[in-house]
């Protein structure tokens, strides 16, 4: 007999090739292996990764919803540039909605029933502990283990759209985060620093702080991708 509670079962469907390329292409731009203005050539791409040039498409329109490329008649793809209007209106919604995030957790988990979620942010520590050197792929490696912990609070609060709302994000603030990471080698250890403190206020049960640590970091790190982009760019 079919149970109730498998109504909320999920369903992963196998990613497909068009996605696939997507991420392997949204990565080369996170990364700036592509840089801002550079054109993406369907035919090399589908040449370089010996798949057809209609995947090589689908892909890059993903990649233009995630808003890491713009497609235009007769010049084709071409890597968003990062100006300082988009990266005002990324921080603005973003910051707002892992606000949001965090107060759906503390409403649905009391601090004392946290120790899960703070084992994942014990992980991220000691993940950027691991990667205070010079490793080069330092910077990836934090941003992902970041998205992990984000990852459990998803289960944590149970909000399908919430997540996937957030989610979409995900490309667009990896890109703006690595530009931070790659320019300031502190970012790591500053990255540190706030999920010590983005953990203190979850065992405390403390929404407010919570909230506002999440609001410093947010635009401390804002303030730092504006002004390279204002250096790069004079």
């Amino acid at each position: 007999m079919y149970q109730a509670s498998c109504r909320f079962m999920r369903f992963q469907a196998p990613e497909s090739l068009s996605e696939q390329i997507a991420q392997h292409l949204g990565q080369r731009i996170v990364v700036r292996d592509l840089k801002p203005g550079e054109r993406i050539q369907e035919l090399k791409v589908a040449g370089d990764l010996n798949v057809s040039r209609g995947s090589v498409r689908e892909a890059l329109l993903i990649l233009e919803r995630r808003h890491l490329v713009e497609i235009y008649p007769r010049r084709g793809a071409v890597v968003s540039e990062l100006t300082i209007d988009s990266v005002n209106a990324l921080y603005d919604i973003y910051i707002d909605l892992l606000c949001m995030l965090a107060r759906k957790v503390l409403e649905r988990w009391p601090g004392e029933q946290l120790g899960g979620m703070m084992g994942q942010v014990n992980e991220m520590q000691a993940v950027i502990d691991a990667l205070n050197s010079n490793a080069p792929d330092a910077a990836e490696r934090v941003i992902e283990a970041g998205f992990g912990v984000m990852q459990y609070a998803y289960r944590l609060v149970e909000n399908p759209f919430l997540e996937e709302t957030l989610e979409n994000f995900r490309p667009a603030i990896s890109r703006t985060y690595y530009v931070a990471l790659d320019h300031f080698r502190s970012e790591i250890a500053e990255t540190g620093t706030f999920f010590r403190r983005l953990a203190d206020a979850a065992v405390e049960g403390d929404s407010e702080c919570l909230q506002q640590v999440i609001q410093d970091f947010g635009e401390h790190q804002r303030h730092q991708v504006l002004s390279i982009l204002t250096e790069e760019t004079a």
